[in-house]
C-alpha cells in the first residue's frame, strides 16, 4: 500500500452509486472545478456561490489538508473500470468537534486543494484517466461547530493522459507503512473484545428488526423488501464478523497508516479491510452508551465494519455523521451510509 502523503476525498464508489445520489441531488450552493496541474496532479476548486457563509467539515472529507482520505474518483478506459482507492475512510467524535475540524468559505470565496491521484491509485500502466469529485459533504452553519446537514457537490470529468513511468515514480517514492508494534494488548485487547461482543449482539438485534421493517422509515427512508434486506444483510454480515464467525477485517490498536489525528476515533483501509482504533475510542467512549443516537465503543466497531467491502460489498461512505445530518439523507444515501447503520442500532438497543 502506498504511504499516505497526499489527500484524497469522499466520492461515490462507482458512476452507478453516483448516478443514485443524482435522482435525489437537492439544490447546493457548492461548485467545484477541476483542472490539470501535472501529469497526475490536479486542483480541486470548491467555490461557494450561495448568498451566505458556510462552515464545512474538513476533517475526513475532500477538505481534509491532514489525513488520506478520498479526494477524487478515477475511472480507466473511458469509465469502464473503476481504480481502486487505497486510502482510509475516518469515523470523527462528533461531540468534540472545533473550528480546527471546518474550513469557514464565506459567500463567493473559493478552496483550491492541490491532489496527486497517483499517490493513493495505481496509474502505473499508464494510458486515459477519467477524474472527478463527486458525493456529499457534512456542514456546520456559519461559526458553529454542531452539524447541521450535508451538501451535494459534482466536478467536471477530467480526463487526463497519464505517463506511467511518471506515475510509478510518484508512487514508489511515497513511503510503504506495516503494521508494527504489538496491536492489541492489555486492557485495550480487553476492550476490543468487549466492543466485538457488544457490536455482533446490537447488528443481530437490528438485523432482526430491519427484516421487520422496524423504525427503517426514520434511518433509511423507505420499507420497501429491498431497503429491507439490503439493511439485514448488511447487519448481518457485520454480526458475523464481530462475533469472529467470518472474519473479513483485520483490527489494529496502534495507528501504522498515521490516521488517529484530532477528533479521530477510527479509520478503516478498505482495500485491506484493515480497522485500526485510535486512543480517542479508548479514552473517550462508553462501551455501551444509554443516550438515544449517542457515540459508544459498540456502535464506532459497527459504523467501521460496513466500510469494510470484505464484510460487505459495496462498503458504506461518510456521507453524514450524526442523527440530524445522516436522517436526511436520500434512501439511496441512507443505505452506502456508515452512521446510518450504528444510528439505527443504537435506535434498536434503546428503543429510540
Amino acid at each position: 500500500m502506498k504511504g499516505f502523503t497526499q489527500l484524497s476525498l469522499a466520492a461515490l464508489a462507482s458512476y452507478a452509486s453516483a448516478t443514485a445520489i443524482n435522482a435525489h441531488k437537492r439544490d447546493t450552493p457548492l461548485s467545484v472545478v477541476i483542472t490539470a496541474s501535472g501529469n497526475s496532479e490536479v486542483k480541486v476548486a470548491v467555490t461557494n456561490n450561495g448568498e451566505s457563509a458556510l462552515n464545512l467539515l474538513s476533517t475526513g472529507t475532500f477538505l481534509d489538508e491532514v489525513n488520506p482520505v478520498e479526494k477524487v474518483t478515477v475511472y480507466s478506459k473511458s469509465g469502464s473500470t473503476q481504480v481502486p482507492f487505497e486510502g482510509i475512510k475516518l469515523q470523527i467524535l462528533t461531540s468534540g468537534l472545533s473550528m480546527d475540524d471546518f474550513v469557514a468559505l464565506g459567500a463567493g470565496e473559493t478552496k483550491e486543494i492541490t491532489v496527486e491521484a497517483a499517490a493513493l491509485h495505481t496509474l502505473d500502466d499508464g494510458g486515459d484517466f477519467d477524474v472527478f469529485a463527486k458525493g456529499l459533504v457534512p456542514f456546520a452553519e456559519a461559526g458553529s461547530t454542531e452539524l447541521a446537514g450535508t451538501l451535494d457537490y459534482e466536478s467536471n470529468k477530467l480526463t487526463l493522459a497519464v505517463d506511467g513511468a511518471v506515475a510509478a515514480t510518484v508512487h514508489q517514492a511515497l513511503t510503504k507503512r506495516t503494521v508494527v508494534g504489538s496491536s492489541c494488548t492489555g486492557t485495550r485487547l480487553s476492550t476490543v473484545r468487549t466492543a466485538l461482543s457488544n457490536c455482533a449482539r446490537l447488528a443481530n438485534a437490528a438485523a432482526s428488526a430491519a427484516t421487520a421493517g422496524t423504525k427503517l422509515d426514520t434511518y433509511f427512508k423507505s420499507t420497501s423488501s429491498s431497503t429491507r434486506s439490503t439493511v439485514a444483510a448488511r447487519l448481518r454480515a457485520v454480526a458475523s464478523d464481530c462475533s469472529g464467525t467470518g472474519r473479513a477485517t483485520t483490527t489494529n490498536c496502534n495507528d501504522p497508516y498515521g490516521g488517529c489525528s484530532s477528533n479521530v476515533l477510527a479509520y478503516t483501509v478498505p482495500s485491506q479491510n484493515f480497522i485500526a482504533y485510535c486512543p480517542l475510542f479508548f479514552n473517550e467512549l462508553p462501551a455501551l452508551t444509554s443516550t438515544c443516537h449517542g457515540q459508544d465503543q459498540a456502535t464506532t466497531v459497527l459504523h467501521e465494519e460496513t466500510h469494510a467491502p470484505g464484510v460487505y460489498s459495496p462498503g458504506t461512505d461518510d456521507f453524514a455523521y450524526g442523527y440530524s445530518a445522516s436522517t436526511r439523507l436520500s434512501a439511496s444515501q441512507a443505505l452506502l451510509n456508515a452512521d446510518s447503520y450504528a444510528l439505527y442500532a443504537n435506535a434498536i438497543n434503546l428503543n429510540c
